[in-house]
Order: C-alpha cells, then structure tokens, then sequence
C-alpha cells in the first residue's frame, strides 16, 4: 500500500472562521437565564475546549453560578440553535481551499481532528462542500479523550489508510500540547482563536496565512 504523509486541521480558528455563529448561538443560551451577551471579539476567551467548556466560560466571565445541571441545560439550548442555524456567517479562511489543492496534488492526505461535536464538524464541513477533501473527521466526542489530549492526534492517524508521519495544524494551545504529547510537529496560524499570542505556544511553526502551509515546508518538518 503507498505510504503517505497526513496533514491534521484543527476546525474553528483554523480551516474555517466560525466565531461569530459560536458566540451568537451562545448569546442564544444565556438569554434564556437573562444573562448579557458576549460580543464577537470575546470569542478568543470562549473557544478552543468544546461547547461544554465554552458555556462553563462563559458563566465564569459573567459571575454566574452554575452547576452540571444548568451547563447541561444551556448546552442543549445552543446546541439546538447553533446546528439547525447551519452554517451562518462560517466561512473557510482565504486561502485555505487552495492550500488543500496543493497539498492534496502533492500526494498528501488530509484529516480533521477538533474538539467540536463530531456530528456537528460533519456536517458543517457538508454544508460548505469540504467534507470530501478529509480522509477522516474526528470530533471531541470520537475518541475516549480530546485534545490537549495526544490520544485524538494518534487515533486520527491510525484511521487514515496510508498515513505514516503526520502535522498538526492548529491556532491553539490544545493543538499544540497535543501534538507534543502525540510526538507531531505542530503548525499554529496567528489568526484564529487563541487566548495568548501564538508565538509563545511552542509550535514548531508559526505561519500568518495558508500561503505559508506548503507541501515544501510539511516535507521539511517530517524529515527533522
């Protein structure tokens, strides 16, 4: 069987640009409990750990008391709303569809790995005609653990046919830790949703645009 090299994407703040329809679906849930809403540039404060995190946050910001039981009420709340308002405002990043061009005709596969709800990241990733472009899709809720985890980071691999060596692409310090702890170089672009300046991430890249993500530099990071 031909071996190939994988390319692994984080999904919100990497491949597509999804923080407005996150905050709005989340400004949704806390209405239901007459609690103010969050404005789009807070997004980089709520993200990056799954929607439970991401409601937990949010009532830590605004003072909110809360417990499993009322997590779990507004987590159905905006999830009901953020899935049938599919897909909104989300968008690719510039670039990233010809990023993925070029390092499919390279010979190169390419898979999802985000902390996302799997049955959410599929379809979000149907309604914007990407999901063929993936081998594999995997969400926080496939795998026993989720990212800063490294377990999703190997289990994606073992799931694509072919894969040898892989590369994290992310915009966080969960795709960064869990490449680390899956022993993958990681990529980090400086446009997403992190909540500290990437540079002090420790990827092993930073990269301002999907200009720089090339088959060339994938290449160069896998022979280290």
């Amino acid at each position: 069987m031909p071996q190939s090299d994988l390319v692994i994407f984080d999904l919100d703040g990497t491949l597509l640009d999804t923080g407005a329809d996150l905050v709005e679906g989340l400004n949704h849930a806390l209405a239901t409990i007459d609690v103010a809403p969050f404005e789009n540039a807070d997004v980089n404060r709520l993200v990056g750990q799954g929607t439970r995190v991401m409601v937990q946050r949010a009532l830590d910001i605004r003072g909110v008391a809360h417990d499993d039981e009322k997590v779990e009420r507004l987590l159905t709340v905006f999830l009901d709303h953020y899935e049938r308002s599919m897909p909104g405002a989300s968008k690719p990043y510039p670039g990233m569809l010809e990023c993925l061009d070029r390092l499919a005709a390279d010979g190169m596969k390419l898979a999802v790995c985000t902390n996302k709800h799997e049955r959410l990241a599929r379809k979000l990733l149907d309604l914007l005609d990407l999901s063929s472009r993936f081998a594999f899709v995997g969400g926080g809720d496939t795998f026993s653990t989720r990212k800063p985890d490294g377990g999703p980071i190997l289990a994606t691999i073992e799931k694509v046919e072919g894969a040898t060596r892989a590369v994290m692409v992310g915009d966080t310090h969960n795709d960064v830790d869990a490449a680390k702890a899956a022993g993958v170089p990681a990529i980090v672009f400086d446009f997403g949703y992190s909540d500290v300046p990437v540079t002090t991430l420790g990827a092993d890249r930073v990269l301002d645009s999907y200009e720089g993500l090339t088959a060339e530099l994938v290449h160069d990071m896998l022979a280290d």
